[in-house]
This record gives structure tokens, sequence and C-alpha cells, in this order.
């Protein structure tokens, strides 16, 4: 690809977003990000503890999860921070699987009364609902168990937000509060030329040169080149497909309980999709997650 021009790098490529969130030395980036997301009523977290981003089921066979980002806070509250780059099939499901197991990484053995800490799962999205498309008003979801009769919440220690970043249209002159200039940035820092005259809070001043390309040394200029080829070519890949209908169930579950020939299509589909993901390059967990299918069918198949 051609040298890159941009002075900062972009969030959503996995570089970025390890670099700006994911290390210990950017660990007050993430805190501060995650005290405007939650406006916890019960107070702002203070510090944050990195845990391994790969977890295991509970039994050798169980399918594995691997986050971008994995931690909790002082009060053993976990944290799974996902960034998603293109839509994905079964989305929401997979996002609930996730979700499981820091769930199931408290039991304790001997007596445990089944006591468990909060669980956040915060998923920042580069696409928009395919059912939430009419609703441009709405990008921030943030969803518990609730009971539908008497319209309150059931369970308030497992929550799952969303934010839909397309639909966020702000411009600078419009950004009011700081989450508003989080999002901001998250949206437009590969596109900006210098720091905006309303992002001069320090911790954006820290952001801003963590971000600056010109920084980087020349393994990481190379490491962050590729990541950026890699962003592009899968986003450009995957939300093509998706428009044109070659990934079998539009919406998640559409098709689920149709005729056992239209289940056989689907999985055609997505077998062929998952070739043609492999012949460009994507690695064995990028197709599992874009197309739904388990590690042994698709070495099995292609």
């Amino acid at each position: 690809m051609p040298r890159i021009t941009d002075k900062y790098i972009s969030p959503f490529t996995d570089f970025g977003f390890k670099k700006l969130f994911g290390t210990e030395l950017n660990k007050d980036l993430l805190i501060d990000f995650l005290n405007e997301l939650l406006r916890k009523d019960e107070g702002k977290i203070i510090d944050l503890t990195f845990l391994p981003k790969e977890q295991l089921g509970r039994a050798i066979d169980d399918r594995r999860a691997i986050f971008d980002i994995y931690c909790e806070n002082e009060q053993h509250e976990k944290f799974i921070v996902e960034l998603q780059k293109a839509k994905q099939n079964y989305f929401k499901d997979r996002s609930i699987y996730y979700s499981t197991f820091p769930i199931q990484s408290q039991a304790k053995k001997g007596k445990w009364n089944f006591q468990l800490k909060s669980v956040y799962t915060i998923g920042i999205l580069d696409f928009e609902f395919e059912e939430d498309k009419g609703n441009k008003d709405i990008f921030h979801h943030e969803v518990q168990l609730f009971d539908k009769n008497t319209q309150k919440v059931f369970y308030d220690k497992l929550t799952y937000i969303y934010l839909e970043m397309p639909k966020f249209t702000k411009t600078e002159e419009q950004l009011k509060t700081h989450f508003d200039k989080w999002l901001y940035i998250l949206k437009n820092l590969e596109d900006l030329t210098k720091r905006p005259k309303k992002l001069q809070e320090k911790i954006f001043s820290k952001l801003f040169e963590q971000a600056k390309i010109a920084n980087y040394t020349d393994d990481e200029y190379a490491d962050y080149e590729q990541s950026l080829k890699y962003y592009r070519d899968l986003k450009n890949s995957i939300d093509t497909a998706f428009d044109d209908g070659k990934i079998e169930g539009k919406i998640e579950g559409e098709r689920i309980g149709e005729k056992k020939g239209e289940k056989k299509g689907e999985k055609k589909n997505q077998l062929a999709t998952a070739k043609r993901m492999k012949s460009k390059g994507y690695s064995l967990e990028d197709i599992v997650d874009m197309t739904g299918l388990s590690i042994d069918e698709i070495s099995k198949s292609i």
C-alpha cells in the first residue's frame, strides 16, 4: 500500500485500538473512556487490571474466546471491550456467548453462595445494526435483563453496551460533553490533521501524542501499516458481501426454523465465504467470527 499520509492512527485497526487502550502505559485512557461510558452511580473506576485475552471453556473441546480487551476494576467487576470492524453473522449471539466466560470464571471451589460481580460487555461498532438502520437517533444501546411485565430491570449485574459509531454525526462545534468528545475522537481521529480546539483536556493531550504516527519506530510503523491494510480490506470485503447478499442470514437468526433445504443453502454460502476469505489471507479466527462456522467445519471443508 502507498506510504501512510495520515497524521494519526485509526482506532478501528487492531494496532490502533491496542495502542490507545490495551497497554499499561495508556491504561488511564481506557479508564477515562469507561467512566464516561458507564457513569456508574457507585463511583468511578480508579484502576484496572488487564486479564488474559484468551479464555477457554470448562471442557477441553469447548470453543475458546479471544477478547480485544479484557480487564477488571478494583471491585473485581469484569469488562470486555470489543472493537467490531465489520458486519458479522450472529454478532449479538457472539456477544452474549463471550459474556459467559467472565461469569463462569467467578465460580469458586467448595462452598459458594453464587454471588457474582458485575460483567460489562462493550462493543464499539464500525457498522449499524441491520434492524436499527431506520433509527438514526439512537446509536448508544445499553441492555440489561428486564421484566416485561413490570418494565423494570430484573438483573443489573449483566450489561451490554453497543455504540453504532456510523450514527454519531456531531461536528466539533456540536460537542458538549466529555463523552461526546470521546466519540468524536473515535469516529474522526484518523482524518484529523491537528488537535481540535474543543479537545484540550489533559487526557486528550496524551491520546493525541500516543496516536501520532510520526512518533513510532520503524517496526511500529510497519505493524500499523499492515493493520491498516487488513482493516480496510476486511471491511470492504465483508461489507460488500453483506450488501450483495453473499453471506447468508442478513439479519441474525432470520432463517432459523426454515426448511432443511434452506439450511443446507446457508451452510453452502458460509463455506463459500470462508473459502474466499482464506484465499485472501484472512486468519482462521476472523473466518470463524465472520461466518459463524466452527474451526472443524472450516478445516475439513477448505
